[in-house]
């Protein structure tokens, strides 16, 4: 069997096809909000940056505080029902920021909450759709699965961010809520169509299937190494992303213009490195994983430089390629390797690890910077990265983890 049949064959599979075409509608609409709310709070009268922060926190905390019980729901009934409620609750959420912008009258406390709403509802899903890929597909084909899955989110978010500034402007940053409120029905509609079972009635509790998961996430050496490594490489990655980058591009590369070129060249390098991965094959997906982390720490050193835009673009094009190999490899390993019952759970104590200092990272990217300066920060940051990487490589459970052979997957 050759793999351009195999890739056939997949794309012919209804069920998949659901999957893949929810994610990309529902990640498409994503990338309109990311935009949009933060146009929309500062179009309010009386806003400011500072409450523009407190709504985003007020979305980015659920995530993490809730991640955890989405895992302990995902493995104690149908993850594709779960997923569906998900996304009617983020639809609810972002139609009632929508209507609240649109109004002209939208109190900083209704905000929150709604922001809560829809970051509780992103916890509940990332476990469950983590979970559920395994349950679609057969295991040889976990890995060419999470690749395209990652070519078709990453292709619409880059469209969605692309997009959305024409659609703010256009008709205003309420009615693009309003498309993501939409995104997000389109999503539960062609998720609710796959035909996942339900799951048998557990006679255990939510805190005993808590602890469950904890010993099968804390009993692999691999696992809780490269969380632990990704803690630190994503409170690095956020602080560029967040702060330190537009600072560098303000003070030194010209601006915003210099900084969306970084930025478009690094999701159009998670485009092409989500379709490479979905066909590489490698002995130690892991190892190879952690090696594909390295790229990261360059466009922080370059921009530290500073060196000059096209450099950086091209450096982050090459992180953008190595991150969604990382990305694929280590999603595809996690689905082979722990059992598919308590799969979400482990997932979410993934999720939870590796995003622990990510509000860290943005807190002490500012202060650092005033500290000490953008170009030193950037370069602690890069220096962070390879530490963490060469730290997770001491491994040996990460060095050796080998992936099953199949003689019909291999190229």
């Amino acid at each position: 069997m050759t793999l351009p049949t195999q890739r056939a064959v997949l794309w012919r599979d209804e069920q998949f096809l659901l999957l893949a075409a929810a994610r990309t509608i529902s990640v498409l609409g994503n990338g309109f909000a990311r935009v949009a709310l933060g146009f929309a709070v500062l179009a309010l009268p009386g806003a400011t940056p500072g409450k523009l922060s407190l709504v985003l926190a007020c979305q980015a905390l659920p995530q993490l505080a809730f991640i955890l019980l989405g895992g302990v729901v995902a493995d104690r009934m149908s993850r594709a029902r779960l997923m569906v409620g998900a996304d009617v609750i983020g639809a609810g959420a972002y139609a009632g920021l929508a209507a609240l912008v649109l109004s002209g009258d939208a109190p900083l406390t209704a905000l929150c909450v709604l922001a809560v709403i829809a970051g509780t509802a992103t916890a509940l899903f990332a476990p469950a759709m983590d979970g559920l890929v395994p349950l679609v597909v057969p295991p040889e084909r976990l890995q060419e699965a999470n690749g395209l899955l990652r070519v078709g989110t990453n292709s619409s978010l880059l469209l969605g961010l692309a997009l959305s500034g024409v659609t703010v402007a256009w008709v205003g940053a309420g009615w693009a809520l309003a498309l993501n409120a939409a995104s997000f029905v389109v999503s539960a509609v062609l998720t609710a169509r796959l035909r996942i079972s339900g799951r048998p009635a557990k006679g255990t509790s939510g805190w005993a299937d808590l602890k469950e998961g904890w010993r099968e996430f804390a009993s692999r050496q691999w696992l809780w190494a490269v969380v632990a490594q990704y803690a630190v490489v994503v409170a690095a990655l956020n602080a560029n992303v967040g702060v330190l980058g537009p600072l560098a591009a303000e003070e030194e590369l010209g601006g915003a213009r210099a900084w969306s070129v970084i930025v478009a060249a690094q999701a159009l390098g998670t485009i092409a490195g989500a379709g490479l991965a979905a066909r590489v094959r490698v002995g130690r997906p892991v190892l190879v994983a952690v090696l594909a982390t390295f790229p990261a720490a360059v466009p922080l050193a370059l921009l530290a430089g500073p060196a000059p835009v096209w450099m950086i673009a091209v450096a982050m094009f090459c992180a953008g390629v190595a991150g969604d190999v990382f990305g694929v490899l280590w999603a595809t390993t996690i689905q082979r390797e722990i059992p598919e019952e308590t799969l979400s759970r482990v997932s979410s104590y993934e999720w939870f690890g590796s995003l622990a200092f990510a509000p860290l990272g943005l807190l002490a990217a500012g202060p650092a910077a005033d500290a000490i300066g953008t170009g030193p920060a950037l370069a602690c940051c890069a220096v962070l990265v390879v530490a963490a990487t060469g730290a997770a490589l001491m491994s040996p459970a990460v060095r050796t983890l080998r992936a099953p052979a199949n003689p019909d997957y291999q190229v």
